[in-house]
């Protein structure tokens, strides 16, 4: 697929997504809107279309950084613990810094992010049995441990109804002034696609590419950082969006290949495409209200991974 009929569709959609909404906005009157109608646009829909397409973007990238660095096909921030131990920091900067500005938070929640990512890597080097679904089976086993000390210190400091707005990814509360902090994320993207081609050196193991030449750890270690730092940024902006670093770099895999800065452009794009469409379906499915974006892509992102899991053979995932 060329990038231009994914730049095209992504620019179609991104107009769509802006004139749907309980308050009518029209495209025809796009050069005559009533202030009422300019302030929506520009204060919420605008604002919460940059937050899709970052959230998107960056969070397949992600996907398709840790499936290099791993070496699997179904390992993802879902799917490694990540987005759990994120939100796990994000509750415990509500417990220890009450007056904790955005900012800190994110950093507290980077922090648990990376080291629970880092956890997972470890337990991979570990286990013998490389089977293609063995290895995100413990990943999950080892969110849901993650999650349940999560629930537990939510219950007994009574935060579980915070804990519960961070499980649950939804751009209906994007406003200008609270998702800022996603921009963290395009800087981070820009050194992921400097470093795409060491990525892909060192998706292909640490002896071959130390013999190339490669700082094998470092590399590894930055990849990390990118994907805790990211995975952050998007959880405390938006919330939990499930699946999306799974399903994305494994379809782009199927036709692109496995060179990590050949299928970048591609992951971003399509990964953007994917949750704006998602977005689209669940703001009029049930018009004049809205199903969150968690759910959405989690329905079609499940049986996609579903599709996936009985494919591998057949596209050697």
């Amino acid at each position: 697929m060329k990038v231009r009929y994914l730049v095209i569709a992504l620019i179609i959609l991104s107009i769509t997504s802006l004139f749907i909404g309980v308050v009518d906005v029209s495209i025809v009157d796009i050069f005559n809107l009533t202030e009422d109608q300019r302030e929506i646009v520009w204060v919420s829909r605008f604002p919460r279309l940059v937050s899709i397409l970052i959230a998107g973007m960056s969070m397949s990238i992600c996907g398709l950084i840790m499936q290099q660095l791993s070496r699997n096909r179904f390992v993802s921030p879902t799917t490694a613990g990540t987005l759990d131990a994120a939100r796990l920091g994000i509750l415990i900067s509500l417990m220890v810094f009450t007056t904790a500005s955005p900012i800190q938070k994110m950093l507290v929640s980077f922090a648990f992010a990376l080291l629970g990512t880092f956890a997972f890597m470890k337990i991979l080097e570990k286990v013998k049995f490389k089977d293609a679904v063995f290895i995100p089976l413990i990943g999950l086993m080892f969110g849901n441990i993650i999650t349940s000390i999560s629930t537990f210190i939510a219950y007994k400091n009574d935060l579980i109804q915070n804990m519960t707005s961070w499980m649950q990814g939804d751009f209906s509360m994007i406003m200008s002034g609270n998702y800022e902090l996603i921009y963290i994320s395009i800087p981070i993207l820009i050194i992921a696609f400097l470093y795409a081609n060491k990525f892909t050196i060192a998706g292909m193991g640490e002896d071959f590419a130390k013999n190339l030449g490669l700082n094998y750890r470092q590399v590894v270690n930055i990849g990390l950082v990118i994907v805790a730092l990211v995975t952050a940024s998007v959880v405390l902006t938006v919330g939990v969006i499930p699946f999306l670093g799974l399903i994305i770099p494994n379809i782009v895999t199927i036709y692109q290949g496995d060179h990590l800065k050949n299928s970048l452009i591609h992951t971003a794009l399509i990964g953007a495409l994917f949750v704006l469409l998602c977005d689209i379906i669940g703001r009029v499915i049930i018009y004049p209200y809205e199903i969150p974006i968690s759910l959405t892509v989690g329905v079609i992102g499940s049986g996609i991974f579903i599709y996936l899991l009985l494919r591998r053979k057949r596209y050697g995932l």
